[in-house]
């Protein structure tokens, strides 16, 4: 069942809180919603799984563009843990959840116990957020779910063995369904957000992955990724040899979290805070 909070400036922010044990906190891509991890609930049994629509996605309040921000998400990510009161959760963050993940482990590190960064990291490829570019805030021209489905199948290079039914899942998933055609389940407004935060030069990050040291921390890397190198990966793993990594296979941005890399190393990662 959906929960609601409200943060500070009064949004109405939806969040899912399911199971008990390890708070793990879920952070979703940047035009995705809670249920970006329903994929990633058996790999995460036996954890308290609370996962949140971030301001203009899902269930939560339409803010506008402005309020649409890595700073103002990772705000919200606190106050939701503040509602709860935990004092620290484990944060396994797909893409823009990897940002914020970041940007709490320099700001907030006290109320992390570590991170996992699904197919993103501190140094972001161009031709990724180009490919993001072409499509957000724009409505499909699909009509139905089915027709999305073949769409996504046949214009998402990297992603491999993926059967029909999981595309139109997946189709499901990402739009909804109204008496004129598909629609985002998000605010439109975020292209301009987006656009805002890319417009130049891609800023430097390490910083943020430097300030990880002391915590676990795993990194989930599609093989396939337009988003996340190889060579970016590897420059990770210098910086903490101790990085938890694994390299997922017929998949770009961004794996499942359910393929048998992505569950060892979410198994790994989990028992090392154990």
């Amino acid at each position: 069942m959906t929960l609601f909070f409200t943060a500070a400036d009064g949004a109405r922010l939806a969040y899912l809180d399911q199971g008990a044990g390890l708070p793990v906190l879920c952070l979703a891509g940047l035009t995705r919603t809670k249920a970006d991890f329903d994929d990633a609930l058996p790999a995460l049994a036996g954890c308290r799984v609370i996962r949140m629509d971030y301001r203009g996605r899902g269930e939560s309040a339409f803010t506008g563009p402005a309020t649409y921000t890595v700073p103002q998400e990772a705000a919200d990510a606190l106050a939701l843990l503040d509602h709860l009161g935990l004092p620290r959760a484990a944060v396994l963050g797909t893409s823009r959840g990897g940002l914020i993940a970041l940007l709490l482990a320099a700001t907030a590190k006290d109320r992390l116990l570590g991170l996992c960064l699904n197919d993103i990291g501190p140094e972001i490829h161009a031709p990724g957020l180009a490919r993001i570019a072409d499509y957000i805030g724009l409505r499909p021209a699909a009509r139905t779910h089915a027709e999305m489905a073949t769409k996504l199948a046949a214009t998402s290079p990297g992603m491999e063995g993926i059967a029909p039914d999981r595309w139109l899942a997946i189709a499901t998933r990402l739009y909804r369904a109204t008496a004129d055609g598909l629609d985002l389940r998000y605010d439109p407004a975020l292209r301009q957000a987006f656009t805002a935060a890319f417009s130049g030069p891609v800023p430097d990050l390490m910083p943020l992955w430097q300030a990880t040291q002391g915590l676990p921390v795993a990194l989930i890397r599609g093989a396939n990724s337009d988003l996340l190198t190889r060579e970016a990966a590897d420059r990770m793993a210098e910086i903490r040899p101790d990085l938890i990594r694994a390299e997922v296979p017929g998949r770009a941005h961004v794996p499942f979290l359910d393929e048998p890399e992505a569950v060892a190393a979410l198994h790994r990662w989990l028992g090392a805070m154990q």
